[in-house]
């Protein structure tokens, strides 16, 4: 495979730096700022959401979102600004988001975090929005009990994969559909998570790794020919996209750098990664992805452009 291009990674990035972005968006977007090594990009990114943090502790707050939880992936790159250039309007910025995801923000009664504030749904998306932050600010417990509450709710023994939505007052699945991108968040949420905290309990880091590969398996069953996923990993009838490939990539090339993957994963990364490049327009977009705002249909989105600068870093970690 032809090595990856910096003039494409440059056009990736400034593609995304230019578009508009929700809270995890602006969050995934640090995350890869801070993977490139672009650490004073990650810095002001840190500054902006703190700018727009709700009075409740939410982190990049834009007209009034309704996530519980997606503000929480700004924490990571507010938490570098904190450490590279100590400030007290940032420190207290961090302690107030991470106030809000242990003790005020809205969750089950066994402590599962609700997704929004509106409902009482359990999402799979927020294992990425706040597991690792939660592992990276000296609270690997609570985060492996995060996926723990997910994982009983969502996952499904038989398929390996997760469904999106879950209604904790009707006690049933609201989305039961293995949707690619929810998988996705799955697995490289706990990938991000054992990457940013080598220490866990007993136990506990060998079993979240186990889960990531078993989930990440199962989603790579439900590759097709052109090396990408469908819209829902496991109907033919969705359309095809190529921000789970990208999702996946990085997973399976951060597992490998950090030795909880064997070293053959890192010919899945690189092709799962290479697969979603030949997406890459001339502007720099990745299409088709589930595309923002609703990701119902095909587009584009800030977070699959973030993930293909996330996967292109965890190539050059992985080798």
């Amino acid at each position: 495979m032809r090595e990856l291009d910096a003039p494409r990674v440059g056009r990736v990035l400034a593609a995304l730096l230019a578009m508009q972005r929700q809270s995890w968006e602006q969050g995934v977007t640090g995350h890869a700022l801070l993977d490139l090594g672009l650490d004073q990009q990650a810095v002001l990114l840190a500054d902006a959401a703190v700018t727009r943090q709700h009075p409740d502790g939410r982190l990049g707050d834009v007209s009034g979102e309704d996530g519980a939880v997606n503000g929480a992936a700004c924490g990571e790159a507010l938490r570098h600004a904190v450490r590279a250039h100590p400030d007290e309007r940032w420190s207290a910025a961090l302690d107030r988001q991470l106030d809000w995801l242990l003790t005020r923000a809205p969750r089950a009664g066994d402590g599962t975090l609700f997704h929004l504030v509106g409902n009482r749904q359990v999402w799979a998306d927020t294992l990425y929005m706040v597991v690792p932050l939660l592992a990276l600010c000296g609270h690997p417990g609570p985060a492996a009990a995060q996926v723990d509450g997910h994982r009983r709710r969502l996952y499904d023994e038989r398929s390996g994969l997760y469904a999106a939505r879950w209604d904790e007052d009707r006690a049933q699945l609201d989305h039961p559909q293995h949707w690619g991108t929810g998988n996705g968040w799955v697995v490289a949420g706990i990938a991000r998570a054992l990457r940013l905290r080598p220490d866990w309990p007993a136990g506990c880091r060998e079993e979240l790794a186990g889960h990531a590969r078993t989930v990440l398996d199962a989603c790579l069953t439900h590759r097709g020919p052109d090396g990408l996923f469908h819209d829902v990993l496991d109907d033919p009838g969705s359309f095809v996209e190529a921000n789970v490939a990208q999702m996946l990539a990085y997973a399976a090339l951060t597992g490998v750098a950090d030795g909880w993957l064997p070293a053959a994963y890192r010919d899945v990364g690189r092709d799962l990664l290479a697969a979603a490049t030949r997406q890459v327009d001339r502007h720099g977009l990745v299409r088709p992805v589930s595309g923002a705002p609703d990701f119902t249909r095909p587009g584009t989105s800030p977070e699959a452009q973030a993930f293909h600068l996330l996967a292109y870093a965890a190539l050059r970690r992985a080798g």
